[in-house]
């Protein structure tokens, strides 16, 4: 976690930590892969992206229109034109479904494959998907798997999609990088660094000398991988946006769009998970995420604000991605926790969605993977899947087998009991 010129540790990690059990499961062939999850937090509506249905009755098609692709019988959103132009380098999953229809919920359920919450916590019980990366390849990333850049802060430690670790031990948990501080973080000089780990080292060695739970073990590697954002030079450089075409930078766009090209600058410094909250923000509207309930505020003008950056960003990172020929390591997945209820919510004048988790739509892109295609459909309502049903364990299996991680492998929980990562499968059309 990069806090202003130093490290900010949490005491609810120290106890949280747990004995770590045997290493070494789960891996497969090393792969030189990656992946960028572009985590659009809020339940983004697929009626209004990618699976608009122009032909339902008015209570239930919303406002915008479909536009052709560059792939034939593909149709998105009129307000996604630069997405529309790059559809022969994605492919868009129109009929995954679960069953958690409260936000951190369906964190957990998307990210980790099962919907449960530790107890007194908002975090998911079982690890989730940037821990399983970190606990599984963290030996053949030199000890820094995955990355989170920006998250939201809970009761308790800080928290984004994908980092929690879950029954694992606090080691696992993935690092915030809180980029929006980037230059004081990073404009920390050797010496004063140095000062500043000697201070953390006497602390932890106080508080070890009175652990009696073995939580400093864990706590240990934890502060470890927080340090080497810091000093591992390559991840350390890239942080360091002047060390990029200023005409790349400029193009990314600011905001959530440096974040973006931060997170593909980290993958290929060696990262092999990094985690980007995408915001629901935009001007002329009070949106913050993609909650688009009609209590919240109105669903058109925060689409109408949010959509032409929302549109601009991942097609530039798409195409970022493909024109430096790293689209066969690096996986580029865009989802949110779930997707909107087909019904219009209307209040003073306003349009929404309520929470809908059996019907939502997710973009990949890159991976070495088949681009260009739909795989499964919704109803005539976009409520829930005709085709193809899926489920998050699935696009799970597809990560892993991705990045070189046996989806099936089994890790205890408290209790002893095996459970495995996923009890999907991978995608058939995409592997």
């Amino acid at each position: 976690m990069l806090g202003v010129g130093g490290l900010v540790l949490s005491d609810l990690l120290r106890l949280q930590a747990v004995a770590a059990p045997k290493e070494g499961i789960g891996r497969t062939t090393p792969k030189e892969t990656a992946v960028i999850l572009l985590f659009v937090h809020g339940g983004p509506s697929q009626l209004e992206t990618y699976d608009l249905k122009p032909e339902a009755p008015t209570e239930i098609r919303g406002p915008f229109l479909p536009i052709p692709t560059n792939v034939p019988g593909i149709d998105i959103c009129e307000h996604l034109p630069k997405q529309a132009r790059l559809a022969d380098k994605f492919t868009l999953i129109r009929s995954c479904c679960h069953d958690q229809a409260n936000h951190f919920e369906g964190h957990a359920r998307f990210l980790s494959g099962y919907g449960q919450f530790k107890p007194g916590t908002s975090e998911s019980y079982y690890p989730q998907v940037g821990a399983v990366v970190n606990r599984v390849l963290s030996e053949q990333r030199s000890g820094l798997a995955a990355v989170a850049i920006n998250g939201v802060v809970l009761n308790g430690p800080d928290y984004s999609p994908g980092i929690a670790q879950g029954f694992w031990s606090s080691q696992y948990r993935v690092p915030i990088s809180n980029f929006a501080l980037r230059d004081a973080s990073l404009s920390v000089d050797g010496p004063r660094l140095d000062d500043r780990l000697a201070m953390l080292q006497s602390f932890d060695r106080y508080r070890r000398e009175a652990d009696t739970t073995g939580a400093m073990t864990g706590l240990d590697v934890f502060n470890e991988r927080a340090i080497n954002i810091l000093t591992t030079n390559r991840v350390r450089d890239a942080f360091d946006l002047s060390k990029e075409d200023p005409r790349l930078c400029d193009k990314y766009g600011d905001g959530y769009g440096r974040e973006v090209l931060v997170a593909r600058r980290l993958v290929e410094a060696g990262v092999g998970f990094v985690s980007v909250r995408i915001p629901g923000s935009g001007e002329g509207t009070k949106a913050y995420d993609w909650d688009d309930h009609a209590v919240n505020w109105d669903m058109l003008g925060a689409m109408n604000a949010r959509l032409p950056k929302y549109d601009h960003v991942v097609s530039t990172l798409i195409e970022d991605v493909f024109d430096r020929g790293l689209d066969k390591n690096v996986l580029i997945v865009v989802t949110g926790e779930f997707g909107r209820t087909p019904r219009l919510e209307f209040k003073d004048g306003k349009i929404g969605r309520d929470h809908h988790p059996g019907a939502m739509s997710i973009m990949v892109s890159g991976g070495g993977m088949p681009m260009g295609q739909v795989i499964g459909a919704t109803d005539h309502h976009a409520a829930r899947p005709s085709t193809r049903p899926l489920d998050p364990h699935d696009i799970l299996a597809t990560i892993y087998r991705h990045l070189g991680i046996d989806h099936t492998a089994e890790f205890p929980d408290p209790r002893g009991r095996p459970i495995p990562l996923t009890r999907g499968a991978p995608i058939a059309e995409l592997v």
